[in-house]
């Protein structure tokens, strides 16, 4: 693999990359480069992970380092349960990325508790806080915290101890999806400030509820599909997901763009010969293009990702 396929690896499904020149410079020499996500264990994974997922084990065959950090402090400052019940939650989440396809051998899960408690990694965030203002850390945490409009103290600090994150592991590349974006701003314009060096960031796109509309796929909404579905559940999402003529705010195109291509090399949508036969895909686009000019119909389409995603979820249900 040359350096040019290995930034289109690097950078493929990505919604944005900061900076574009800095992907490259990595894709050029990404040994001993080390990538990072970070969750808080929250609940049984879902598809939703499974795109960050699938970005992680693009960077391992490009030749990073891959570490995920499981977050349990940051979960535990944002409200998502008591500190042992998250713990516990850490543990089947390390379990399913795994299931998820990311070489165990060649992934450092790391939770946070490790490090975040130490006297070293405190200083370095208060370090921080003396130097970012109060509406820059409410601003970068917008998208993420629990309770928006009337945060608590700790989700304040929840920004602070991300970028901190970042400087500890030694982290090049930051990954995360869109919603990130404003936390990782903040830590390239001020981890320099307290003496590391500013990381470059990836952003995933976030994946449209499988209801439609403008509401994104979030365990909260109870929608996703889950790592303990039954094919039947899966089947029953599926088939009762929003699915209009065309790819334009299709959750069922996007689960095909972000999941199934990266991961089969070929797609076969079933059909009866009265129908036409069934089709064959190589590439997203061109399923995408006979969703968009009506030659395949939003219920083939359907029918056939159920078995894809049953698939794809089916070593972590028989883990869980």
């Amino acid at each position: 693999m040359n350096a040019q396929e290995r930034y289109e690896l690097i950078t493929r499904n990505a919604e944005e990359v900061v900076t574009d020149e800095e992907a490259h410079e990595i894709a050029d020499d990404p040994q001993g480069k080390r990538a990072y996500v970070g969750y808080e264990p929250s609940g049984v994974l879902h598809i939703g992970h499974m795109l960050t997922a699938n970005k992680l084990i693009d960077l391992q065959d490009a030749g990073m380092e891959v570490v995920v950090l499981l977050a349990d402090v940051h979960a535990y400052l944002n409200g998502k349960g008591s500190f042992d019940g998250i713990q516990e939650t850490a543990e089947r989440m390390r379990e399913g990325f795994v299931a998820f396809g990311l070489d165990e051998d060649r992934t450092e899960f790391v939770l946070g508790s490790e490090f975040q408690l130490d006297d070293d990694y405190t200083l370095d965030v208060q370090s921080l806080a003396v130097r970012v203002t109060l509406n820059r850390a409410r601003r970068s945490m917008s998208e993420v915290a629990r309770e928006e409009e009337n945060p608590n103290v700790g989700q304040i600090w929840y920004p602070l101890m991300q970028a901190v994150d970042i400087a500890r592991l030694d982290i090049d590349l930051a990954v995360g999806g869109i919603d990130q974006r404003k936390i990782h701003m903040l830590a390239r314009d001020h981890l320099p400030d307290i003496g590391y060096e500013a990381p470059t960031a990836l952003h995933t796109p976030i994946l449209t509820s499988l209801e439609g509309g403008d509401d994104k796929m979030s365990s909260s909404e109870g929608d996703p599909v889950a790592m303990d579905d039954s094919r039947e559940d899966i089947r029953d999402k599926i088939l009762d997901a929003y699915c209009p003529p065309g790819t334009d705010g299709n959750p069922v195109a996007e689960i095909y763009r972000y999941h199934i291509f990266p991961r089969f090399e070929k797609v076969v949508v079933e059909r009866p010969e009265k129908y036409g036969g069934d089709l064959e895909y190589m590439s997203y686009e061109g399923l995408a293009n006979d969703l968009d000019s009506g030659e395949l119909h939003p219920q083939d389409a359907k029918e056939a990702l159920v078995g894809y995603v049953d698939g794809l979820v089916e070593e972590g249900r028989e883990k869980i």
